[in-house]
């Protein structure tokens, strides 16, 4: 048997790819998926090159006589999926003795240690039924054979209008891994709703929400006229210093960058003053409170506009007394951003063996009411929300439904009248139980689960750290967002905008490097020669007076004049995507912000919506990418005096 790990998904149905050396068989799965419109199976096209055949899947509404795209050197002959008996034996004989599917009893762990479970083998007994001889299509060296087959491989994804899963990479949609996860492994996917399944227009949502937080403050006696919603007044991933009042932006090791108190953003000075010689802990919740997801805006504007300890609670009567979430339930058109390829992407992963699981700290009605709005208008077949999902759970109670047990109770009718319920089961409606229940009801466990959330902490962090659960994270200020009245450049965006500006602001940074090497030199031979010793060369040493002092004061004047210019440089990077506090990801001009280290460390896999699955497919494997360290300098890259980009090579 050998191990097999490819797989490729277009639009007009799913095949299945596997290499063998040279050569490579394309046939459709076991199973044919419905495809888009319901249609069923389709047509299945072969072609020959070289010693390779492939077989692929299109509607079946083609006709035999469809154009096929041209593939280089390729024999296309085109039949029927359901025409004769030999077509349907031929794909019983793929799905049952070429392939197979690595069961949990008999996985193992590959290089990267990432089990194996759900992975294909192939059986070379069998590849004689396709004329194809196994042993000679692996001979040659496998670097060579793995060469020409990428080659191919790309070429065939063009020719079929598959972006490849690398080029996601670089683009704002893509799902971006900081720890390897074999998608192929997972069992089963939880899913979170609220800015996770269902994304909601931020000003819409949250200036509401900041409206009826106003309301409850002003029945409370605080004097709140004037105030008015600024959703650029902050962004995810600040924190609260509740001791000082302030609004703070922390770096990866939680010193403070940028301050805010009020709605006016301290100075440099301010900063360093008031926080050099203390961390941002956010093990301290009396003292800080993290930002961690867009529900988090209209409190943190609301409690910089008034500084009041009350604004936490009035913001949480206005969610407890459902003001907010009654009105969204009465025109959710308003409040709710469609995204018609968010249901498609979970059917893939249904239909590809996945059990899936809705995870939601919403009550029932709520939850009903948003996934009727958001899936059923965009599922085939008249299927409804529930269709999708293996087990429901509302009213979870996240973060304590990872961490203890609840009583559980069954959803037994529309209008979600409830019942005492001692174990879940496959295709319930629950409400409160745990995830230990989950675990036991679907007899799966740890890393056999992806849970996908916004938040960091009550999705990602405690399901990480209490389960093991692989996990993602939802971050939609990673692309562009546009709503009615107010704009946000995408994180992804402005950083791509701000190149030149970056590229500027590090080339003089380089030349003050260079400059100031120079001038320390300098200065260091000087004060060897006030102590009467020789200056580190011989040419240095012998400098005459004049020369020396004349060349350091040139040194200073251009050091400090490129101080002068590189400073507000350094207060304009990142104002593309908000002007007081910079990206998203970043702290300064080299390091990563707090934020990010969250995510780093608890999220496996984070992107900018669900839907970003569908132009991957169920199988993907996710590789992370080489960490760079401080002594990494076997290669590396800078900019050189003349602002070009060089690749340094250090043997």
């Amino acid at each position: 048997m050998m191990m097999s790990g490819g797989g490729a998904e277009t639009l007009f149905g799913k095949v299945a790819v596997f290499g063998i050396g040279a050569a490579m068989v394309m046939q459709p799965q076991q199973q044919q998926p419905r495809d888009r419109l319901g249609t069923g199976c389709g047509m299945a096209t072969t072609c020959r090159r070289r010693h390779s055949r492939f077989t692929f899947c299109f509607p079946g509404n083609a006709t035999s006589n469809s154009s096929i795209l041209p593939l280089r050197r390729a024999r296309i002959t085109t039949s029927r999926c359901s025409l004769d008996s030999n077509s349907s034996s031929s794909t019983s004989l793929v799905g049952e003795e070429v392939f197979s599917v690595t069961s949990p009893s008999k996985s193992d762990v590959d290089y990267l240690g990432e089990s194996t479970k759900g992975d294909l083998n192939l059986n070379f007994d069998h590849l004689d039924a396709f004329g194809i001889d196994g042993q000679a299509a692996l001979q040659g060296p496998i670097e060579e054979v793995a060469r020409t087959e990428a080659v191919q491989a790309q070429d065939l994804l063009s020719h079929l209008g598959i972006p490849s899963p690398s080029s996601s990479r670089n683009s704002p949609r893509g799902i971006f891994c900081s720890r390897t996860l074999n998608l192929r492994s997972i069992t089963a996917i939880g899913y979170d709703m609220d800015y996770t399944l269902i994304h909601y227009n931020v000003e819409a949502w949250e200036g509401r929400a900041y409206d009826y937080c106003l309301d409850n403050l002003r029945s409370m006696g605080f004097p709140v006229d004037g105030l008015a919603f600024d959703p650029n007044l902050v962004i995810r991933g600040l924190v609260i210093d509740k001791e000082k009042g302030n609004l703070v932006k922390a770096d990866r090791f939680g010193y403070v960058k940028r301050a805010m108190h009020g709605t006016t953003m301290l100075s440099t000075r301010a900063v360093s003053e008031m926080y050099g010689r203390e961390l941002v802990d956010l093990r301290k919740e009396s003292r800080w409170e993290f930002l961690n997801t867009l529900f988090s805006v209209s409190e943190a504007v609301a409690y910089m506009q008034n500084a009041l300890q009350a604004v936490g609670k009035a913001l949480f009567r206005a969610h407890v007394e459902g003001q907010l979430k009654s009105e969204i339930m009465s025109k959710p058109e308003l409040f709710v951003e469609p995204d018609p390829e968010l249901p498609l992407a979970l059917l893939d992963q249904k239909e590809a063996g996945k059990r899936l699981l809705l995870i939601t700290n919403s009550d029932y009605h709520y939850t009903d009411k948003m996934m009727k709005h958001s899936f059923n208008r965009f599922l085939p077949n008249d299927m409804g929300w529930r269709d999708l999902f293996d087990m429901v759970i509302v009213s979870a109670r996240k973060p304590e439904f990872f961490q203890m047990s609840h009583p559980l109770y069954e959803v037994v009718t529309g209008e979600g009248l409830m019942r005492p319920c001692f174990k879940a089961c496959t295709g319930g409606l629950y409400s409160g139980g745990s995830a230990q229940m989950v675990e036991n009801s679907l007899n799966i466990h740890g890393d056999e689960i992806l849970y996908v959330g916004d938040h960091i902490y009550t999705d990602v962090s405690v399901s990480k750290v209490h389960l093991r659960w692989r996990t993602a994270l939802i971050c939609r200020e990673l692309e562009e967002e546009v709503t009615t009245c107010f704009f946000i450049h995408s994180l992804y965006n402005a950083l791509i905008g701000s190149r030149r500006h970056r590229a500027s602001l590090i080339e003089l940074i380089n030349q003050k490097e260079v400059v100031g090497d120079l001038f320390n030199q300098l200065r260091l031979a000087l004060q060897r020669r006030t102590k009467g010793r020789p200056a580190q060369t011989l040419a240095a040493t012998s400098m005459d007076d004049l020369e020396l002092t004349e060349s350091m004061q040139k040194l200073l004047i251009v050091m400090q004049r490129l101080d002068e210019k590189i400073a507000p440089m350094l207060e304009e990077d990142g104002e593309l995507f908000n002007k007081r506090w910079g990206f998203l990801s970043r702290a300064g001009l080299w390091d990563k912000s707090h934020l990010m280290r969250q995510v780093e460390k608890y999220a496996d896999i984070y992107t900018s919506r669900v839907s970003n699955f569908l132009h991957y497919t169920p199988f993907m494997y996710f590789r992370s990418q080489e960490q760079t360290l401080a002594h990494d300098s076997y290669l590396y890259y800078q900019t050189p005096l003349n602002g070009c980009a060089s690749e340094i090579e250090i043997l």
